[in-house]
């Protein structure tokens, strides 16, 4: 039978990929060697895999070492879950022949524990701490997966876009911070043919949520007379304050943005320079949109004459300026959840974002780092980002350099029309 994973290897226009990686899949099923069709959660999967031009050969790559990686896990949030972890999935892993991971919100692998013969099986595929299971690096798996679409996932055989992994089944769930709805990585479970059994989707979705209740329990109160402000990557902008949880209209969001970043005030006039495009918008509307965001916010939090908040605000935008500031671009980078209210036309709110962006990426140029330049280039924002993917193919490795430097002639070639 002809091999139909190399078939797709070379001469398939990645446009085109979703259709024939379908019908790949119905081939396998037809020889029996899957019992089930394709679903779509793994189709696109397989297609945003195939974008990324990962390898159905290969292995993902160990991006930490040893000591990196000891560093980053003492500092991560989710290192302070591993106890409910292990007492959660500990046993069922052990007793099941399986393995637990945990992941961060890059597809890292953090941690992965669980019996001993199934550890050095998983060896084999670098299924090991450090190691970046992000679907742009390893394709189709559980914990990549999962990250990328924001939802439990689960993958069974030969659903997994790389062949070395089609022997395992796993299932994942996302993990967020509860105050910030931040994503902070996944929890996985992975095994053989035993976990292809939807209890086991159930089952990591539970101990997902789980974590995030005990961080919410764990979490220290907001400073008296201060709110949370979380706008990076989100049309909706969400503020915490006095144990509430507001999601705002995306005119709300772009008022609050901009009075996080002026706490001495603005007056009427700047704020309307500042939000609105059109000139002909009156001062009348905009007095109207603030007093349907004062009754949002309740009593006492937005004042007037100059309009400014009456706490101090801790907006995630400017996390990511102090540690850009301190030169801690992997904080930055982690703390960046994405761009500054996306869809936002504010004129001021556009500006933000192109200075936020424009930062991190001289930051990431500057520092260098593979792991950090993949990061960015394989996110939605950044996966057109000509400059960060020539700094990517430059200090990759030489076996690694061919894919970056091929979507490097790509979005060349795209920029020169």
């Amino acid at each position: 039978m002809t091999d139909t994973w190399v078939a797709l290897e070379t001469g398939v226009d990645p446009a085109k990929r979703r259709g024939a990686l379908c019908r790949a899949y119905e081939s396998f099923a037809s020889a029996g060697r899957v019992e089930r069709p394709v679903r779509p959660v793994v189709a696109d999967s397989w297609q945003r895999s195939a974008r990324a031009r990962v390898r159905p050969e290969g292995t993902p790559r160990v991006e930490l070492s040893d000591d990196e990686l000891a560093a980053y896990r003492q500092a991560h949030p989710l290192a302070r879950m591993m106890p409910l972890f292990r007492e959660l999935m500990g046993a069922y892993a052990m007793d099941g022949e399986h393995l637990m991971a945990v992941c961060d919100a890059h597809g890292r692998l953090l941690w992965v524990e669980g019996h001993p013969a199934t550890r050095l099986l998983a060896d084999r595929m670098n299924f090991v701490p450090g190691a970046r299971w992000a679907e742009s690096a390893a394709g189709t798996n559980a914990p990549g997966t999962a990250i990328a679409v924001d939802r439990p996932v689960q993958v069974f055989a030969a659903e997994h876009f790389q062949r070395p992994a089609h022997p395992w089944t796993c299932a994942a769930a996302p993990v967020h911070d509860p105050g910030t709805g931040r994503l902070l990585g996944a929890v996985d479970i992975t095994g053989g043919d035993r976990l292809a059994h939807p209890h086991s989707l159930a089952f990591v979705g539970a101990v997902a949520r789980a974590a995030e209740s005990q961080l919410a329990l764990d979490a220290p109160p907001p400073a008296a007379g201060s709110v949370r402000l979380s706008a990076l990557g989100r049309d909706e902008a969400l503020l915490v304050a006095d144990g509430r949880r507001l999601c705002l209209s995306p005119r709300h969001s772009e008022i609050l943005t901009l009075l996080a970043r002026r706490p001495e005030g603005v007056t009427g006039d700047e704020l309307l320079t500042e939000l609105y495009e059109e000139e002909s918008v009156t001062p009348v509307t905009l007095r109207a949109e603030l007093s349907r965001l004062r009754a949002v916010l309740g009593p006492g939090l937005l004042r007037s004459r100059p309009y400014r908040l009456a706490v101090t605000a801790d907006p995630d935008f400017a996390a990511v300026d102090r540690h850009l500031a301190s030169g801690a671009v992997t904080a930055a980078m982690n703390a960046y959840a994405g761009p500054l209210l996306p869809s936002s036309q504010a004129p001021a709110v556009v500006r933000m974002r192109r200075r936020l962006a424009d930062q991190m990426r001289a930051a990431l140029i500057a520092r260098g780092d593979p792991g950090l330049l993949a990061d960015w280039v394989y996110s939605p924002w950044g996966e057109d980002d000509l400059a960060v993917w020539r700094a990517l193919a430059a200090v990759l490795p030489v076996p690694q350099r061919p894919s970056a430097l091929a979507r490097v002639r790509e979005l060349d070639a795209w920029q020169r029309g």
